[in-house]
């Protein structure tokens, strides 16, 4: 659906992916028109370094054409819909991105959420459907959410940006020059760079790709680039939007069809297993098993709904114990 939605409203499609998620993307791909795979190149991450180095990556990649470009980012885990309302809203995104602003689409609160950054918009109306942003919050506890929530100006960060080329490598060489240099080094790959997969280009070969991403830091698009930056707008959205990145999101839209779980407490939990899970006097739970079926590490996941935020803090400490093997 991302590369769907990608394709309906750019020329080229740059996907960057962690290299073992390449095969995925190759499969989905495929299922596309020949024309439309043609569009469509991949470049693999040998290691994860969050957000600002992938932006960059993919805007030094789109500069070595010679020519600034507009820029839109989106995520794969993200359900848009209608598209035709989404393609209008990013058609206001990319007027304001060519006038030199970093536009980011806000989502308007549904329900105070402690997951999401927000984004405050300055008083008064918009332009063009183009809203001045006053500031950046971090992630609120639940109090301070309850406010954002119920007010006119706080809007959920969605994660989607849109920016000229140009601009952005400017704000990259100004707030984060020590990612940035990573990756502008890379000359322009050669066409024994390329491979092809099922119709579709992986530049599986550019040299010096892998000593950018082990020698650039780790840090997210947001923190480097985005809060820093003196010229930001938001798109308010206008379209349906899902954020399947958490799995409270993905537990509502997948529901409980598991014919591997036994359950007396009720319809309040979501199990995701590959082997028989019984539940009984628990209620609210998610609970995520891999037995290692496939060869994979063994793991289990349990987590109440309304925390599932706090996965992310069990994901430092077993990177930090060196047990990446189970994620």
């Amino acid at each position: 659906m991302a590369i769907e939605r990608a394709l309906a409203l750019g020329e080229r499609v740059i996907i960057i992916t962690g290299k073992t998620h390449i095969p995925h993307v190759i499969t989905d791909a495929a299922k596309l028109p020949a024309a439309e795979r043609k569009r469509i190149i991949v470049i693999g991450e040998h290691i994860a370094k969050n957000t600002a180095p992938a932006v960059a990556c993919a805007v030094s990649y789109s500069q070595l054409s010679g020519s600034n470009r507009n820029m839109l980012v989106l995520t794969s885990d993200h359900i848009i819909k209608p598209l035709k309302v989404f393609k209008a809203d990013a058609g206001l995104a990319a007027a304001a991105a060519g006038e030199g602003k970093l536009v980011i689409f806000g989502i308007p609160p549904v329900r105070p959420e402690t997951g999401y950054g927000y984004i405050e918009i300055a008083p008064g109306n918009s332009k063009n459907g183009v809203y001045t942003v006053a500031a950046f919050h971090e992630k609120p506890d639940q109090q301070t959410a309850k406010k954002y929530s119920i007010s006119k100006r706080f809007f959920w960060n969605s994660g989607m940006f849109a920016f000229n080329t140009g601009f952005m490598a400017e704000q990259f060489l100004s707030f984060a020059p020590d990612v940035y240099h990573c990756f502008e080094k890379l000359g322009q790959p050669k066409p024994a760079d390329f491979t092809v997969s099922k119709g579709v280009k992986i530049l599986s070969g550019w040299k010096g790709l892998e000593s950018a991403y082990n020698k650039t830091k780790s840090i997210s698009f947001d923190y480097a680039i985005v809060e820093k930056c003196k010229s930001t707008a938001m798109i308010r959205a206008n379209f349906d939007w899902i954020d399947i990145g958490n799995w409270e999101e993905y537990a509502k839209i997948r529901g409980n069809n598991n014919s591997l779980v036994y359950n007396v407490s009720g319809e309040t939990c979501y199990v995701d297993s590959d082997i028989p899970v019984a539940l009984a006097g628990v209620e609210d739970l998610i609970v995520v098993i891999r037995s290692g079926k496939n060869g994979e590490a063994a793991a289990a996941l349990i987590t109440r709904k309304g925390q599932t935020q706090k996965v992310r803090d069990i994901v430092e400490l077993i990177k930090k114990s060196k047990k990446t093997d189970i994620l």
